[in-house]
């Protein structure tokens, strides 16, 4: 196909839609390229306006029914726009700015939000997403409910040492330093993260292993399936070295509910803390 013509078309169309609804006011077409906040989207009730989203929106459930646009910084204009969006949303990760430049210039509105990882960001987050669509008033109560699951959460005594890995089969393998959301949800849990003196994410070695010697060691579920389970992962060099891969402390959750930062937050932050114990 020609991508230079199928652009084209999808602007045209674009600009027609948004011409014919100046007659009649519509709901918005919404195309969510974050997890995160397509979450908040449908916390607010707007579930029914998300045409589109990317790949990390997988809850509600529902959501993976929608169409894909792909995942973040490979998002393409031509994808979003053949959905006839009226406002695409994300975080400032999401979208390339040649390719929101090219969705304002066909007209759609381009909403992107600075996340920050915390509990105070993903209140924040909430309220500019609830702003954008005119839904605020709904916003105390999912604080009082973020505010309610983050209570539950029971620390342990000793913060133990947890090592974030990210798998994509033993070929790709990462750790998450400092600065990570991966290292914000630890900490809030009660561990504190046994990578040190890196920031974002940095090749794993055997020697880094066992020199960082965590005591659990945490994967996204998808990632400890794409190793072959825990038996696979305490193959990989230097686990059976650390103190996690001498007691088979191996915790797996769901990437978007762990990374996520949105309203499962407290949620997220529970669980781990629990399987912390």
């Amino acid at each position: 196909m020609n991508l230079r013509f199928s652009f084209k078309a999808a602007l045209l169309l674009t600009l027609l839609l948004g011409h014919l609804r100046g007659f009649a006011a519509a709901p918005a077409r919404i195309v969510s390229l974050s997890g995160t906040v397509s979450e908040i989207i449908c916390q607010l009730g707007l579930q029914s306006q998300l045409v589109g989203v990317d790949v990390t929106s997988t809850y509600p459930e529902a959501l993976t029914k929608l169409p894909k646009v792909g995942h973040n910084r490979n998002i393409s204009a031509e994808g979003v726009l053949a959905l006839t969006p009226t406002i695409v949303v994300g975080t400032t990760k999401s979208l390339k700015p040649e390719v929101a430049a090219q969705l304002k210039s066909a007209g759609v509105t381009v909403q992107l939000f600075q996340q920050e990882y915390s509990v105070a960001g993903t209140k924040k987050l909430m309220q500019q997403v609830a702003a954008a669509f005119g839904a605020t008033a709904k916003v105390p109560a999912l604080h009082k409910q973020l505010d309610a699951d983050l209570a539950k959460a029971k620390k342990p005594a000793k913060a133990p040492k947890v090592l974030f890995i990210y798998a994509r089969g033993t070929g790709t393998m990462m750790v998450a330093g400092q600065n990570t959301p991966l290292e914000k949800v630890i900490g809030l849990a009660g561990g504190q993260n046994a990578a040190t003196g890196f920031t974002d994410f940095k090749p794993l070695t055997a020697e880094a292993l066992i020199a960082a010697n965590p005591d659990v060691l945490l994967l996204f579920d998808s990632g400890l399936q794409s190793l072959g389970g825990k038996a696979g992962l305490l193959k990989v060099p230097g686990v059976a070295q650390t103190n996690a891969g001498r007691t088979g402390r191996v915790v797996e959750m769901d990437g978007q509910l762990l990374s996520g930062f949105g309203p499962r937050l407290g949620q997220a932050t529970t669980e781990l803390a629990r399987q912390l114990q």
